[in-house]
């Protein structure tokens, strides 16, 4: 109980904490994912929707709403496949690189600040540890 207890807490705590930073550039958590899996395509930043759902692993509906908000937000622009017209792309626009960029560099910062506490040794047991529990529960 001290475990599941304790490990509920801190993810409730620590959810809190990087909300904050998604806040800050009035991004959801599943935005926050959408810009940063385009991000991580490199130029020039795009992916078709179902192979974002696919990256962000929610189903196309949610990404449809998740790219409504996004697109009306200037962040992304969808565009037809020009190899295939039945296809299209969503990709990050100017306006969206330069919020993720921003977003994910403070997002980092504030794990870092986050973990902290920690010394090097502690994260890194903390993390073989939890990565062990989770292999075994999937």
């Amino acid at each position: 109980m001290g475990v599941i207890g304790r490990l509920h807490r801190l993810g409730d705590r620590l959810r809190t904490e990087v909300l904050k930073t998604y806040d800050h550039y009035d991004l959801s958590e599943g935005e926050f994912d959408v810009l940063a899996s385009l991000r991580r395509q490199g130029p020039p930043y795009e992916l078709a929707p179902g192979e974002l759902a696919r990256h962000t692993m929610v189903t196309t509906g949610a990404i449809t709403k998740r790219l409504d908000r996004l697109e009306s937000s200037g962040l992304v622009i969808r565009r037809e496949n020009a190899a295939d017209g039945r296809g299209r792309f969503v990709g990050l626009t100017e306006a969206g690189q330069r919020v993720i960029d921003a977003a994910f560099t403070e997002h980092m910062r504030n794990e870092a600040r986050l973990v902290a506490a920690l010394s090097p040794a502690k994260r890194a047991q903390l993390e073989r540890l939890l990565a062990d529990w989770l292999q075994q529960l999937e």
